[in-house]
């Protein structure tokens, strides 16, 4: 399997927007918040910052009118990774570790919907 430069790049700025969003959700969770209101609160607190690392930084998009697309893009990746995170649950696992678990499934769903239907270039047309 090929890994496009883009969907490494992607990675490499996702991971440290995956770890500033997980750690939100686990402070969260230790504070006491459900794991549905901690994954939303973290969800959306990384979102604006997201939206600019990765679009310019991956996608060498820098317009800010695909924010509306973007925040959709993650409203579905939210309700993705909530329902993955249940499944866990009812398996026996814990939140800490059906969030990191999750993870990786929510990675690539958010990949694939930013690069179709978010920063997707104009020369496509």
């Amino acid at each position: 399997m090929v890994l496009s430069r883009r969907f490494i790049a992607f990675c490499l700025v996702g991971g440290l927007n995956t770890a500033f969003g997980y750690s939100v959700y686990a402070a969260l969770l230790y504070a006491g918040l459900r794991h549905a209101w901690a994954l939303l609160i973290a969800t959306c607190a990384g979102v604006v910052f997201n939206f600019f690392s990765t679009g310019r930084l991956v996608f060498g998009n820098r317009d800010g009118s695909r924010l509306p697309r973007f925040v959709a893009v993650y409203a579905i990746v939210y309700v993705f990774n909530l329902a993955l995170i249940e499944l866990l649950l009812a398996e026996g696992f814990g939140p800490y570790v059906g969030g990191a678990i999750s993870m990786p499934a929510a990675t690539l769903v958010a990949y694939a919907l930013q690069n179709r239907f978010v920063f997707l270039k104009a020369e496509r047309n």
